[in-house]
């Protein structure tokens, strides 16, 4: 298994790949991908990078869709995480999205890449009407470790932190990582494939909010404002069969030189 430095590097996945929440679809999105590749660079001079997430997509559409191409671009540095989208949906098999990346962590390993990924945090601590998903997320990180166990995939355990449900890691509408959240990701995977200069300080928490905790009512106006302007759009493409990601396609789909960020 290759072990670095690396020469090219491939991201498969959906929006958290894709950066959503850093950035914006005018300005250009960065994300933890893009964050991780300069990383890698850093260690890794003249390293590629193709990054072929789509947003809005299940794990099995990852695998139909981006598998191959992946493959076909032979990284030896490759990231796969899917399976949120999934957990959200009213129909849900453990087992059945942990098939999908078990069959790409397998075919990717098989060509020699080295290959991360990561554990989910439990949702209800960032949106407490998710609740009775917390099963769920348990049951699929259990299963990405066993399936990584077996293919020697790196895995990035950003679940057992408490750090990954602090509000400041979260952009707006809770589903998706904020710029320091997506920093924080890169971070983590880093740290799992023992990139040079990688550590622990990613799971360290934040400096206390300022001022006083929020009060009740606050906290209940937060969460109407929260369901109003997130919530009931997105159960909206949900009940018509739409998804964020139709029409789109991958941002990065050839590897081109990742320039390092001085940020």
């Amino acid at each position: 298994m290759h072990n670095g430095p690396y020469a090219r590097y491939v991201a498969l996945g959906d929006s958290q790949t894709e950066g959503l929440g850093d950035g914006d679809d005018a300005t250009g999105l960065r994300g933890c991908a893009d964050r991780l590749a300069e990383l890698i660079a850093d260690t890794s001079p003249g390293l590629t990078y193709a990054n072929l997430a789509v947003r809005g997509k299940l794990a099995g559409q990852v695998r139909a869709e981006q598998l191959g191409p992946a493959l076909a671009l032979r990284p030896d540095v490759a990231t796969v995480v899917a399976g949120m989208n999934d957990l959200l949906r009213p129909r849900f098999d453990a087992d059945e999205v942990a098939g999908h990346l078990e069959a790409m962590f397998a075919e990717l390993t098989a060509q020699g890449a080295r290959v991360a990924t990561v554990t989910f945090p439990d949702v209800a601590r960032v949106i407490p009407l998710a609740r009775p998903l917390t099963a769920r997320v348990t049951a699929l990180n259990t299963r990405i470790r066993e399936a990584a166990g077996r293919h020697g995939v790196a895995v990035a355990e950003t679940c057992l932190h408490p750090v990954v449900t602090d509000s400041r890691l979260w952009s707006a509408d809770r589903l998706h990582a904020s710029p320091l959240g997506h920093e924080r990701i890169a971070a983590a995977v880093a740290a799992a494939l023992d990139l040079p200069g990688s550590g622990d300080a990613w799971t360290r928490p934040l400096p206390a909010h300022p001022g006083p905790p929020r009060s009740g009512a606050r906290a209940a106006l937060d969460e109407f404002r929260w369901v109003a302007a997130f919530l009931g759009p997105w159960l909206g493409r949900r009940l018509r069969g739409r998804s964020s990601g139709e029409g789109r396609t991958a941002k990065r789909p050839e590897p081109t030189p990742v320039l390092t960020s001085v940020a």
